[in-house]
């Protein structure tokens, strides 16, 4: 658990450099169009990381604790399409439209939601 905390954190840190530096870029220097998505998605380099951390993590834990993991996401997964989709109808309805950006919170939500519920049913 250790090894994986310190991978995240030097992930976290190397994401939140990315972000300030891709919004640095784009805020003093004339970057060409063609360059503008580069520059924008610059902050997923060290995000993609985040991708294999995760998949190191699950492939150290134990049984239980996998089956944990597997439940909360699988929790995480079905609520986010069901809350998504249910606002993307309302959006339909005159509702505010959304950022993209607002899917990760709600998957992260729900995936600490499902972790508790799933933890507390194996105690």
């Amino acid at each position: 658990m250790k090894r994986y905390l310190i991978e995240l954190a030097l992930c976290i840190t190397l994401y939140v450099c990315a972000c300030v530096a891709a919004a640095w870029l784009r805020a003093n220097l004339a970057i060409s169009p063609t360059w503008q998505p580069v520059i924008a998605l610059l902050p997923m380099i060290p995000g993609a990381c985040f991708l294999l951390i995760i998949m190191r993590y699950f492939r150290r834990i134990d049984e239980l604790e996998r089956r944990i993991q597997a439940e909360s996401l699988m929790f995480s997964f079905s609520g986010t399409a069901i809350i998504t989709f249910s606002y993307g109808f309302l959006e339909t309805a005159g509702f505010a439209k959304l950022s993209m950006f607002c899917v990760w919170p709600v998957m992260a939500i729900l995936w600490s939601i499902g972790y508790f519920v799933s933890k507390r049913r194996y105690q």
